[in-house]
């Protein structure tokens, strides 16, 4: 067997490979300038604005009810194949593509559940895609490739945290680099202010984590200060000024120097990002965002890309998430209820950048750990592997679907158990199709993903 899973060392002696080779500096060069090099050479000139903004459905969200076969034949062997767990009709707001489906999908009809209408809405305006049947791949595979183990296959399938990473950073659980991460690294030196290349406002999340470039962590009321370097502290006044001397200052280890620096960038950015919010227009959520976290987390992205120019910010990723798909009980009454706030807040953040103006210039997408069986566990579904998705922006070649839907059913040469999808679009591909749009040059693009060269068709084609 040829063909192996590139690993993120392999990945990273390719990416120092080619810094090297386009430094200007020579081989002392710090790393961090052959980066910026690498990313000019991608992003040639990049005059305008561009954002990428993930939204991870944690635990695992069931695509089976999440873009729902409509037409009567897959109607049926969908009630057929999950009893208990299916979206009656009434439940479901039918979709019309703007190109019909061919080959093995003509014919085929999908809908979404009543509770994405603010999605539907969006699809029908021509600027939401749905991407089918996508989940990590280390190399094309069928059925019979994997029962007999003859072709690479991602590892620990199944599993939450290993495939959570699949997701964001092509390696199992441990990687320390994700495609974010690494878009971010060829990015940054169009930003003025590096540190604000990659934000999230989730927490740690592999994704957004690069070899230059640092994941800028912030809340939903935006940046966290320093607890007592400002004001009063116990009472004094100097107090707030000795220990912003104290942090900042490294002494003569180099470890304590190193987080001396940290440190001192982080409250520069604090003041950098507390001022530029100050003057952006805020964008507030309507009624029924009013208690969702994800909601809130987009109302800060949206803030920070209204006030990119003061943050001197021309490319930008973006990470936010919302948890509970984990449904293996009570999926009926749960699932809806998250639906309800993801369709909501990317409905809210997409009509939000057309209020400013830049909806082409920023495109948010969907992911999660895997899919979910078909058949049913008598509440819930379990762990899968390929899953549906959505992309959303004014850039995205909307009101389509990419990729190919599987067979409705079971025991059938799209499934390995249970209806658990065997992907037919890698991740890699998903991703590289955004990074393209992005600015990531062909040429750089296996820095990013390191799989994709196993890969036919990079591009899935859903970006103008």
């Amino acid at each position: 067997m040829e063909v192996r899973m590139k690993n993120i060392n392999q990945s990273r002696r390719a990416f120092l490979r080619t810094a090297s080779s386009l430094s200007v500096a020579g081989s002392a060069a710090p790393f961090a300038l052959n980066l910026a090099t690498i990313g000019a050479a991608a992003a040639q000139t990049a005059g305008d604005y561009r954002a990428l903004v993930c939204l991870f459905m944690y635990g695992a969200n069931d695509h089976n009810n999440t873009v729902i076969a409509y037409d009567t034949a897959n109607f049926n062997a969908y009630t057929s194949a999950r009893a208990g767990l299916t979206r009656t009709l009434a439940d479901l707001l039918p979709l019309t593509p703007s190109t019909p489906l061919t080959g093995s999908n003509a014919g085929r009809q999908f809908a979404l559940p009543k509770e994405l209408a603010p999605l539907k809405t969006v699809w029908d305006s021509g600027k939401l895609a749905i991407m089918a049947n996508v989940g990590p791949l280390i190399v094309p595979t069928t059925k019979a490739q994997y029962t007999n183990l003859s072709v690479p296959l991602p590892p620990k399938l199944f599993s939450h945290n290993d495939q959570q990473s699949l997701w964001q950073a092509s390696a199992p659980e441990g990687a320390r680099v994700g495609w974010g991460g690494r878009i971010g690294d060829l990015m940054i030196s169009q930003n003025a202010n590096s540190i604000f290349t990659c934000n999230s406002i989730s927490g740690s999340a592999v994704f957004l984590a690069g070899q230059a470039s640092v994941s800028y962590q912030l809340g939903t009321s935006g940046s966290t200060a320093i607890s007592g370097i400002t004001g009063s502290l116990f009472g004094s006044s100097s107090a707030s000024g000795t220990l912003t001397t104290l942090v900042t200052s490294g002494g003569n280890n180099v470890f304590t120097q190193d987080l001396a620096e940290t440190t001192q960038r982080s409250i520069d950015a604090n003041a950098k990002l507390s001022a530029a919010l100050v003057t952006a227009p805020d964008f507030p959520l309507p009624a029924e965002l009013a208690t969702s976290s994800v909601g809130a987390q987009l109302r800060v992205v949206a803030r920070m890309i209204a006030a990119r120019n003061q943050l001197g910010a021309k490319r930008q990723v973006f990470f936010v998430s919302l948890g509970g798909f984990d449904t293996h009980d009570d999926q009926l009454t749960t699932q809806p209820a998250l639906h309800t706030q993801v369709g909501n807040a990317l409905s809210y953040f997409y009509n939000t950048t057309v209020a400013m103006g830049i909806s082409d210039q920023v495109t948010a997408f969907t992911g999660s750990d895997f899919g979910r069986t078909l058949t049913s566990n008598g509440d819930g579904s379990d762990h899968g592997w390929g899953s549906h998705h959505f992309v959303v922006g004014g850039a995205v070649k909307g009101q389509r679907y990419y990729g190919t839907f599987p067979i409705m059913g079971l025991n059938n040469n799209d499934e390995v158990g249970s209806g658990r999808l065997l992907p037919t679009t890698s991740v890699e591909q998903f991703a590289a199709t955004l990074a393209k749009w992005f600015g990531v040059s062909s040429t750089d693009m296996s820095l990013v993903l390191p799989n994709i060269g196993n890969f036919a068709t990079p591009d899935v084609g859903f970006m103008a």
